[in-house]
């Protein structure tokens, strides 16, 4: 979410980097330490993300360290392509090809100073609004947001007082179903485009200043019962990058359109219309098989229409006590195929992780003391059930070690998708998405929210954990991102009306 929308978001970015985003306006809310492995995972793996471009076809890289969801550049006051804008506003299926065979070069990435946004209402109702919020590159990274016209900057002061209200409209009316509204944005860092049905969002600022962003775990902020999402986005001088995210919960549809100078379209579906009560019905349906707490994770609003569903993080950050032991079964066997000295009747068995980058294949196994040993990579003690659904507490936590900060993202993703039992015990290149989520006798336990999530998305991709762009060599990416060195459009609809997946 790469993408973290809980606490403060640690952005890590090539020209700039912003400590935190304030997500709430409760006081205990507003200044929340956040572990750095947080910033590392963010944004899905922007920075990595663009590296693998390069190296996935070679060596294939795929991490969880962004290149900063705070840093966006707008392209060259490109001139639009009409037909693409007028295909896409209609909302009709385009030719696309897959983002993998979209070729950048470091040398060549160069986009202009705006970018061309089509915003576009695809839900029944006429009350939907669009926010567009970040740091202006080109303005000393100032906190921006723009305007109710879409096409004005608002950068707002530092206000002496938490908490402070905004005092320009940012509430960018969508109109009645099927209504498109173009905005045109400066190159941003770490950019969000919100969207909200049925009522506008609230946002306030704080001295830094920072954003005090919408927030689904404080129940005091004002957003709490008002339906809402976002998609997250960088928009640099070289590159334009944009994914979904369900890290922290699912709101409403949204779906992502880049159409680069070439005419080139990449699509992510997102969800249909009714994809949130498609994932609470398997949600419902989970727990009635196994008892645990998925079905929790459902949000009604006070009416007892369903509002959003939060993920197993989510909802651990607000009950503690969920899924405590859901992993323990799993995690035993883990621990046991890879003993140094396996129970009677296995033979000693090796881990292998392709870190997909200069370390490259790294082995381990479990060595007298309990823990998994990489040598050089680290040590990692079996990880609890928050550890493995956050990616980023206990032994998934990053710090000064590189080796063992890209082993943690393939690791923690083979855990949430449970193919650490699989031969040929490689990962991730000995599995693909076809294996994922898979439970039976031996494999107890997986990542049920995600499984859900993916086989909702009309095309299966999306950001359903934080390193869920961890993918094998030349495999197909699950995470749901589109980006380009050149970008010329980009489309963002609501509410998944007339969705469609990419043929």
């Amino acid at each position: 979410m790469a993408e973290r929308s809980t606490w403060q978001k640690v952005l890590l970015c090539s020209s700039v980097s912003h400590d935190f985003i304030q997500k709430s306006s409760a006081p205990f809310f507003a200044i929340l330490p956040i572990p750095l492995s947080y910033g590392y995972y963010i944004m899905g793996s922007l920075m990595d993300r663009i590296k693998s471009l390069f190296r996935k076809r070679a060596n294939g890289k795929q991490s969880t360290a962004q290149p900063n969801p705070l840093q966006n550049d707008a392209p060259k006051e490109q001139q639009k392509p009409q037909q693409a804008v007028q295909k896409i506003a209609q909302q009709q299926p385009l030719q696309t090809q897959q983002r993998a065979a979209v070729a950048i070069t470091a040398s060549s990435a160069s986009t202009g100073s705006t970018l061309t946004v089509m915003l576009q209402n695809q839900s029944s109702s006429s009350i939907v609004y669009a926010y567009i919020t970040g740091l202006a590159i080109n303005n000393n990274n100032a906190l921006f947001l723009l305007q109710a016209d879409a096409k004005t900057p608002y950068y707002p002061p530092n206000p002496s007082a938490t908490g402070t209200q905004l005092t320009q409209n940012v509430s960018i009316p969508l109109g009645a179903p099927g209504n498109t509204v173009i905005a045109t944005i400066p190159q941003i860092a770490g950019g969000r485009i919100w969207f909200s049905i049925g009522a506008p969002l609230v946002f306030a600022v704080n001295p830094g200043p920072g954003l005090v962003e919408p927030s689904v775990f404080n129940p005091s902020d004002p957003n709490i019962n008002t339906n809402f999402g976002f998609a997250e986005f960088t928009f640099n001088s070289s590159q334009l990058f944009a994914n979904i995210s369900y890290v922290d919960f699912v709101g409403p549809p949204i779906s992502l359109t880049l159409t680069d100078t070439t005419g080139l379209v990449q699509h992510v579906s997102g969800l249909p219309a009714n994809g949130m009560q498609t994932i609470a019905n398997g949600l419902t349906a989970q727990t009635a098989k196994d008892t645990r707490r998925w079905s929790s994770l459902i949000v009604n609003n006070s009416s007892g229409q369903l509002l959003r569903i939060l993920s197993p993080n989510s909802g651990i950050l607000l009950n503690p006590t969920w899924f405590q032991t859901y992993w323990t079964d799993y995690v035993n066997a883990v621990y046991a195929e890879y003993a140094q000295v396996p129970p009677a009747g296995q033979t000693a068995q090796l881990l292998t992780v392709d870190t997909q980058a200069s370390f490259g294949n790294v082995t381990g196994y479990v060595g007298s003391q309990g823990n998994l040993n990489f040598g050089n990579g680290g040590l990692f003690a079996k990880p609890t059930s928050a550890d493995i659904f956050s990616c980023s507490t206990g032994p998934f936590a990053t710090g000064s070690n590189a080796e063992t900060n890209t082993i943690i993202p393939r690791l923690a993703a083979a855990f949430n998708r449970s193919t650490l039992l699989l031969a040929p015990h490689d990962t991730p290149d000995g599995v693909g998405p076809a294996q994922y989520y898979i439970t039976n006798t031996t494999t107890t336990a997986t990542n049920h929210y995600s499984r859900i999530v993916h086989a909702a998305n009309l095309d299966g991709f999306g950001y359903a954990f934080p390193y869920d762009d961890v993918t094998p060599d030349n495999g197909i990416p699950q995470e749901g991102a589109v980006y380009s060195s050149s970008p010329a459009l980009f489309t963002l609809a609501v509410g998944g009306n007339n969705a469609y997946a990419s043929t």
